[in-house]
């Protein structure tokens, strides 16, 4: 059991949300001697408060441990406001890592208490949240992050490290360079990238494989590529976020454990050559789960980040006169299923019906 932080000289962090990523990142701190506070739902907050977090991080060779780690509530604080959590700082960063189509209502959420939060380091997938935090609290607190490893949540404030892969963090912020020495402390194999944007546009391209169509027809990633024609629909969409990037001057970046530029490059061989690899991106940074975008879709959550990733490759390709046919096709069917403005099974197991929709 971890002891209390007392006169800790690590660095104090808020963590918005005890989610996977929230309690991987923010367990893992406070493991290496960091101050951490958790904002989470009130329904939340007892319940973490009696019973602590359970960090499952057997497979990271360098811990040497064969045992989960428990914190209990004397290693961390929670608590179910902002205004509550922020009566224990000043902070040094905030750790944000909520899913794209909640980031700007919690932007309104934050916005009275603008002046009190630290920098904002987003690991949030999508290339439009971090401007998003700007627009709120200013461009000097935000800090471009990314997660490339993957998290398994067993329950409210239980998760097992999956794949571990790693952590980017932007330079650029006075606070860059620091925040990647203590992440890299905390055994979260970060690394410091030059340029922010192509960081996050890379890792969101390999968010792209297979998840829109695995979630619009019901198939795991497998299936779809076991298919000649929504193969080449995956390459296509690819080959349309790549243009959009070239046309930014966006560099494609390999990020922690993810060869992305491998990836980019497959893009460009014969479909027969590159679908060994394309296969095994799609599959293993998942951690052997279904693509998040069916998940979200099979929860009835009525919300999916399609609309903030295919969706962020449509607006930038038409304001720079690209076409993006077949990522603009997934986004609308994706939200149309969504929103229950078709049924749930109008493309269950039928491709055909989808490609069709393209021609």
């Amino acid at each position: 059991m971890v002891q209390p932080l007392s006169n800790s000289s690590g660095m104090k962090f808020l963590v918005f949300g005890a989610g996977a990523i929230g309690t991987y990142v923010g367990g893992s701190l406070a493991l290496a001697g960091n101050q951490v506070v958790f904002v989470e739902q009130p329904k939340m907050v007892e319940q973490l408060r009696e019973k602590g977090l359970r960090l499952d991080l057997t497979i990271d060779e360098r811990r040497q441990t064969k045992d989960a780690f428990s914190l209990d509530a004397r290693s961390f604080i929670i608590e179910p406001s902002l205004e509550k959590a922020l009566k224990f700082g000043p902070f040094d960063v905030a750790i944000f890592a909520l899913k794209s189509f909640d980031t700007i209502p919690a932007m309104e959420g934050l916005k009275p208490f603008a002046d009190k939060l630290p920098p904002i380091l987003c690991l949030s997938n999508g290339v439009e949240n971090e401007q998003s935090i700007a627009r709120v609290l200013g461009p000097n607190k935000v800090i471009y992050g990314t997660v490339t490893t993957a998290i398994g949540r067993r329950g409210p404030g239980d998760i097992v490290l999956e794949k571990l892969r790693g952590v980017g963090v932007a330079a650029g912020h006075p606070l860059s360079e620091k925040l990647v020495v203590v992440l890299d402390k905390a055994f979260l194999k970060c690394r410091l990238y030059p340029e922010p944007h192509g960081m996050k546009w890379s890792k969101m391209l390999t968010n792209l494989i297979a998840n829109p169509t695995s979630a619009i027809l019901n198939m795991t990633a497998a299936q779809v590529f076991a298919k000649k024609d929504l193969y080449k629909l995956e390459i296509d969409m690819l080959k349309e976020c790549l243009a959009v990037m070239k046309a930014q001057s966006l560099e494609v970046f390999d990020l922690p454990g993810t060869p992305v530029k491998a990836l980019a490059f497959a893009t460009q061989l014969p479909l027969w050559l590159s679908k060994p690899l394309l296969s095994r991106a799609a599959g293993s940074g998942r951690g052997g789960k279904m693509p998040s975008f069916h998940i979200d879709l099979y929860s009835g959550r009525q919300q999916s980040e399609v609309e903030f990733l295919h969706g962020a490759v449509v607006r930038e390709g038409k304001a720079r006169g690209i076409p993006t046919p077949v990522n603009e096709l997934l986004t609308d069917t994706l939200m149309a299923l969504t929103k229950k403005e078709i049924p749930l099974f109008e493309f269950e197991g039928k491709p055909e019906k989808l490609l069709a929709k393209l021609k």
